[in-house]
């Protein structure tokens, strides 16, 4: 494509003149993203100011709630496109006419690329600067490696490039990577801030400025302090950020695209942009953007254990009002005093300021009427999972709180509609499916019965989005679409244990693959015994459940860490997992020896029952998308952002 001239970017840059100061507003957005457009504008800009001589120096400042906050996502898996990024931050650089960055929102990415190549930085004290192309699978490819330790220092390089975390105005402006914080009044500041500096000398251009080499020694401990999560970006940064101290600029910046352009066609890039597109999409799904949701202001929760005290939390740090009912008095002050334990925790890890805390616990009200949920807006119930308690709950709800309430169950495996089944006003109940510890975890299902109203849905979706959840809409079915999966991926773990497979190269199979722990290790933390009740509880119906290796151990005694047993044995007070001669000699008769197989090929036949549920949970309608499924395994269940989920990893793994 070729630069555009001004006149072709008129529509997303607005160009005036004060007092030989040109001031050029880049508007595109939602975050004035990177796009090839904004690219070409920017460097044919920087061109035509160059020759114009009544202009001494130009701000770029940006429209909306941000500064450029990234790349265009639409655009992440195109060829590049000229001019490249790289290009333009230089164009910026050499301009004959010194460049101000005004920034205020947040400048992320390629932003923060384009402002450290202007000759100065300014930021409102509300400002963010980061480099987050790590999240993505991906290094700086801007010069992000090589410009910002040149300005900032090898320390707050790695810091940025790295971890990945974006800073506060504040800390960029002690570490030299902006040069001053200025007001609200962007405009006019920046205008101001560029008038004292033209009457000073220029300081030099970011990469004339020195970038010391360092010891070995340092790059070791770096190196060793880095993440290394099974994706080659963390280690891949930190690399390239050595090779800018050790080479000439231009040589640096080279190495640096190249090895951006090598990462950005990976698997593992690919994966965790398929995971960030997905994340991004799922607040909103497209059947509901013309839908309005119920208004959001008092929420209530029925429950003040584990999980309602984090529901109750989770909707207390949005700032939602919240009232928790529980059965009597000393189970309110009991429920109480569990929410109150989790904003404490919040208040000393810095979450929330003291009047932002006392505001939150001022919010919150518990007791044992039910009559005080009838302002609520919404009402989750959170109680035991048991099916005649919580048709008692509903009921009382029913009786208290008027048809425009919304009441939503928090049940993991039980039928909603069977819950509320000859309730009145059936439109306004749903499931909300939340996971514990709720303030913490992301994951919410979102279950509508077959009467649900649309609006209800919506209004399931915009909670999701207020509390920062990922929002995903599931079918009614045994285990909805999370707990099925995980039901059939320990199904499996336990047949490949019956031809022969050791119970520790299993988990360690599946941690290699990047999940936390493998499917033993995490049914011993959990306790084996609430799979274990829910088969017998399905029996007991009349149903037909095929007895699980894990009910062996059970009826054995052997619950998992909690009774210093289950798939392994445990030391009191030690949670590390020791292979276990009583489960050998309990699961003896079940086991027939099999070839022997590699991690891989385990990995391989776990992941894949997986996505084969996952595909007949999307064949029977139960999810919307692959990519729904993959955001629930992502968010819910430990499945490693950098593989994609099981749909998408399933999908492309073979032609990665």
């Amino acid at each position: 494509m070729n630069d555009l001239t001004p006149n072709d970017a008129a529509a997303l840059f607005k160009l005036e003149k004060f007092d030989r100061i040109a001031c050029l507003t880049l508007d595109n957005p939602p975050v004035n993203a990177t796009s090839n457009a904004v690219r070409a504008g920017l460097k044919s800009y920087a061109e035509m100011l160059d020759q114009d001589a009544s202009v001494d120096a130009v701000v770029l400042l940006c429209a909306g709630r941000t500064f450029i906050a990234g790349g265009d996502v639409k655009e992440f898996d195109l060829p590049p496109q000229e001019p490249a990024l790289p290009d333009v931050v230089m164009r910026i650089e050499t301009a004959a006419k010194p460049w101000i960055a005004a920034i205020h929102g947040a400048a992320l990415g390629g932003g923060l690329e384009i402002a450290m190549g202007c000759r100065f930085r300014v930021a409102t004290e509300t400002a963010k600067l980061g480099l987050p192309e790590v999240n993505l699978g991906l290094i700086p490819g801007a010069s992000g490696t090589v410009r910002t330790p040149r300005l900032a220092g090898m320390d707050m390089a790695i810091q940025l490039a790295v971890s990945g975390k974006p800073i506060t105005a504040q800390a960029a402006l002690e570490a030299g990577l902006i040069d001053g914080i200025i007001g609200a009044d962007l405009q006019t500041e920046a205008l101001a801030f560029a008038r004292k500096v033209l009457a000073e000398p220029l300081p030099l251009a970011t990469l004339q400025r020195p970038n010391p080499r360092q010891t070995d020694v340092y790059w070791h401990e770096a190196a060793a302090k880095a993440p290394n999560e099974g994706h080659a970006a963390h280690q891949s940064a930190l690399a390239c950020l050595r090779f800018g101290s050790e080479h000439e600029p231009e040589a640096a910046l080279a190495h640096e695209r190249e090895t951006f352009l090598t990462l950005r066609s990976s698997f593992e890039a690919r994966a965790l942009r398929h995971v960030f597109l997905a994340e991004r999409a799922a607040p909103k799904p497209r059947a509901l953007r013309d839908t309005t949701p119920r208004a959001l202001q008092h929420c209530g929760v029925i429950g003040g254990g584990t999980m309602g005290a984090g529901i109750a939390a989770a909707c207390l740090l949005s700032g939602l009002q919240v009232t928790l009912i529980e059965r009597g008095p000393e189970a309110a002050q009991a429920g109480l005093n569990n929410v109150q334990t989790i904003l404490n925790g919040a208040l000393k890890r810095g979450k929330l300021t003291p009047e932002a805390y006392e505001q939150r616990m001022a919010a919150l009200s518990c007791g044992a009427d039910y009559a005080a949920l009838q302002p609520c807006d919404l009402v989750i119930e959170a109680v035991f999972e048991d099916l005649a308690v919580k048709q008692g709950v509903f009921r009382k709800l029913t009786e208290v709180c008027g048809p425009e309430t919304v009441l939503a169950t928090n049940t993991s495996y039980l039928d909603p509609s069977l819950i509320v089944a000859g309730l009145p006003h059936p439109e306004r109940f749903i499931g909300l499916h939340f996971f514990s510890p709720a303030h913490v975890m992301k994951l919410l299902e979102i279950v509508p019965t077959g009467q649900t109203s649309r609006d209800v849905l919506a209004t399931g979706f915009a909670l999701g989005k207020r509390l920062g959840k990922i929002p995903i809409q599931a079918g009614i079915c045994e285990g909805f679409i999370g707990n099925r999966i995980l039901k059939r991926y320990r199904a499996e773990a336990e047949t490949l244990v019956r031809q022969g497979v050791p119970i520790a190269d299993i988990d360690a199979a599946m941690r290699a693959f990047g999940f936390r722990m493998g499917p033993f290790e995490a049914q011993d933390l959990g306790g084996l015994d609430i799979a274990y009740l829910q088969r017998e509880a399905a029996r007991n119906s009349g149903a037909t459940v095929e007895r699980a290796l894990g009910d062996i151990l059970v009826e054995a005694g052997r619950k998992g860490q909690k009774t210093q047993g289950g798939w392994y044995d445990y030391d009191a007070g030690d949670r590390t997992p020791k292979p276990s001669e009583a489960v050998a000699e309990l699961l003896n008769a079940q086991i027939t020896a099999g070839p022997a197989l590699t991690a891989e090929a385990i990995a391989e036949r776990l992941v894949g029952a997986m996505a084969a549920e996952g595909q007949a949970i999307l064949d029977e309608g139960i999810a919307q998308t692959a990519s729904d499924i993959d955001l629930v395994k992502v968010h819910g269940y430990g499945f490693p952002r950098w593989k994609g989920g099981p749909m998408f990893y399933a999908a492309n793994a073979e032609v990665s």
